[in-house]
């Protein structure tokens, strides 16, 4: 073969991995060079803010089903849980006086129900799809007993801190007075809690034993159990370690609104998995990548945000977001087969 077409083919297998690894990070940085040209106030840094603040419970939440997707399952119950913990967090908050014992049963009653998930499917074998679409039921119907049918309001104004809180800017930006020239005093604590759980998971996906194993399981579950792996433990800890972040998530929405709201979280599953798979986490198991549900989940929420500045009629945003959900299952199908 000539040097000629060895170097076209080398090209093009290059510009094959770059689309594959930081292909939707391209469409993001182009969706976001349209909406800054065409939406005014859409590059203002507080909208940046607002944007982060926007994304952040989805983004803590897909950092997790990264592991469940990359694993070969997913969790549909996390939109229960996130609304479940929200409201167990403001009433055992308004009823022990103490918002550091409401935030954990928040955060506590997410992973019980994790656990559960994973201990059922794990141990009896009963195919995600099922348990999880049960304990989405089961959960979301606590929520509303737990509230008694209603929003709670937190009865202290501690319990905001965690969801309302702010980082100055001048740590970040020195000479930047507060409140600056825009009005902006800081950036919120939930979206500085987004990027930690971005780095933190990244991390454990790429660089631990752990991360390495839940691929492998992803990508053959027998040759991952041939190989050593305990697989149904790997499962009961990934489901286990996905209700408590969306547990954390729930608390946090619940801190930042100051109530706890059963009806929350509607439909909020498939935002985290539909962000997930456009950044191009495979559904089948054994692919994915943090940079992957980044660009996932900013390319959504930048979606949403120029919709919100253009005032977009509600309804049709969710024809957008089904849109959204279409387009990642067939570009996930697309590698699929060219994989294949």
């Amino acid at each position: 073969m000539s040097q000629e077409k060895l170097k076209a083919l080398s090209t093009d297998s290059l510009v094959r991995k770059l689309l594959d690894s930081g292909g939707m990070a391209v469409v993001f940085l182009a969706l976001f060079g349209v909406f800054s040209y065409r939406i005014d106030r859409f590059c203002s840094l507080d909208n940046m803010v607002s944007l982060g603040l926007q994304v952040s419970s989805i983004g803590i939440v897909a950092c997790t089903m990264l592991f469940c997707l990359a694993s070969g399952d997913f969790d549909l119950s996390i939109g229960s849980v996130y609304a479940c913990s929200g409201v167990l967090a403001a009433v055992v908050a308004n009823q022990t006086g103490s918002v550091l014992f409401g935030l954990l049963a928040g955060i506590l009653i997410g992973g019980l129900v994790g656990l559960v998930n994973g201990i059922v499917i794990a141990k009896f074998q009963i195919n995600a799809l099922i348990t999880t679409l049960a304990t989405m039921q089961i959960v979301r119907g606590l929520a509303y007993l737990v509230g008694k049918g209603q929003s709670v309001s937190a009865s202290s104004e501690k319990f905001t801190v965690l969801g309302s809180s702010l980082l100055p800017l001048g740590w970040l930006l020195p000479g930047r007075g507060a409140g600056g020239t825009s009005g902006l005093e800081g950036i919120p604590t939930p979206v500085l809690i987004t990027v930690f759980s971005f780095v933190l998971f990244g991390f454990l996906l790429r660089y631990t034993t752990f991360g390495r194993n839940t691929l492998a399981m992803g990508g053959n579950k027998e040759a991952a159990r041939l190989a050593g792996i305990n697989v149904s433990r790997l499962q009961i800890i990934i489901f286990t370690m996905q209700g408590l972040m969306a547990g954390f998530a729930g608390a946090i929405m619940a801190s930042r609104m100051g109530i706890g709201d059963p009806k929350v979280g509607v439909g909020f599953e498939l935002q985290v998995i539909s962000a997930c798979v456009l950044g191009g986490v495979s559904l089948k198991g054994g692919i994915g990548s943090m940079t992957f549900v980044v660009s996932g989940v900013l390319i959504m929420g930048a979606v949403e945000n120029a919709m919100n500045l253009k005032n977009l009629d509600p309804f049709f945003q969710y024809i957008v977001r089904g849109g959204i959900l279409l387009a990642a299952v067939l570009f996930d199908r697309f590698k699929q087969r060219r994989a294949d």
